[in-house]
């Protein structure tokens, strides 16, 4: 009897969690302080220990940053996946911090765009202060271009989409101040999201009173190293640095030191991206030349403009691939190709 009750004692501090590795569900010890760690017996992965936020159950680590982590976690009121980003407990003392993140949630709120993730809600619990947002968890463009070479069509249909998404925050008088590959996030359907609004500001706002440079090398446009002020063609030149870098898995300067790659977006002229890689097509190439013109001036006028610039690109693209099936279809039945006619 007493062996009886043990085993039913023992059971009751297990609890199955399924491995998001391989799926398996494996039984765990139930007093194992949530957040923490073991490993996978079958394929080695590290299972979390589920932890309970009001209706939202976090289930496994998705990215960490400096202000803090994002978990995949399950929506127990409306039964959904969603992203909830836990802010770190010792930046809550920093008001410096504290304020990019409640910009970040107010900012993002404020927007309805499909490329722009969703702000579901922004609470706090016993001191710790979350993030609820749509789930976008299936790579950022940054590990794709580390993957391989993206496809030109997908760096034009992505530009396209994020372009529509900085046009859409540049009506609410935003400016997001950061576009790079790793702030492109995807989602279970293929649909890029513009995420991290922390730097974001208001787009007829005076500029930082302590004349800060924001933004991230690489990307950064001439204006902004120059502390000529910034617009929302500071964006479209990052966007257009992103695209660039996508497309030709090259960032648009290269050099040892980040101050030379910074002096280089002023001082150096850009290699079009067709004399990078070849097989990019003219119209892609012009339209990424343009819109990282040295002046702002010499830029596109609006996002529509350069939207407009990327969907003929894009719309070029797809005839020239489509003349050149034809014409290899008509080569191997021995016919003249129509195109020539």
């Amino acid at each position: 009897m007493d062996v009886a009750s043990d085993t039913i004692g023992a059971r009751k501090q297990l609890r199955m969690i399924p491995c998001p590795g391989c799926g398996v569900r494996l039984f765990v010890e139930a007093g194992l302080p949530p957040l923490s760690t073991t490993p996978c017996t079958k394929c080695g992965a590290e299972v979390m220990i589920p932890m309970r936020l009001r209706q939202f159950e976090l289930r496994s680590v998705i990215a960490s940053g400096g202000m803090g982590t994002v978990y995949r976690a399950w929506d127990t009121t409306l039964e959904r996946e969603v992203a909830v980003k836990l802010m770190k407990r010792e930046l809550s003392e920093d008001q410096q911090a504290m304020d990019s993140f409640y910009r970040e949630a107010r900012a993002c709120a404020r927007l309805n765009h499909t490329n722009i993730i969703h702000i579901y809600t922004f609470d706090e619990l016993e001191g710790q202060l979350y993030l609820v947002m749509e789930l976008a968890d299936c790579g950022s463009l940054d590990s794709r271009i580390e993957a391989g070479l993206v496809p030109e069509l997908d760096v034009l249909d992505i530009g396209i989409k994020v372009a529509s998404a900085l046009g859409t925050a540049l009506k609410h008088d935003l400016l997001h101040r950061d576009i790079k590959p790793g702030n492109i996030l995807f989602n279970a359907d293929g649909e890029p999201k513009l995420v991290d609004f922390g730097l974001a500001r208001g787009a007829s706002a005076d500029a930082d009173p302590d004349h800060s440079i924001w933004g991230t090398p690489y990307y950064i446009a001439p204006e902004k190293i120059r502390r000529e002020g910034e617009s929302f063609l500071s964006d479209m030149y990052s966007l257009a640095a992103t695209l660039y870098h996508a497309v030709t898995r090259h960032v648009p300067f290269e050099a040892p030191t980040t101050e030379e790659v910074v002096a280089a977006h002023v001082q150096t002229p850009l290699t079009p991206p067709h004399l990078v890689v070849p097989e990019i097509t003219l119209p892609t190439s012009d339209a990424l030349v343009r819109a990282m013109a040295k002046r702002p001036a010499d830029r596109f006028h609006d996002y529509d403009e350069f939207i407009m610039s990327l969907t003929a690109a894009r719309s070029q693209y797809l005839v020239g691939h489509l003349r050149k099936e034809v014409e290899t279809a008509g080569g191997k039945l021995g016919l003249k190709s129509w195109w020539r006619r």
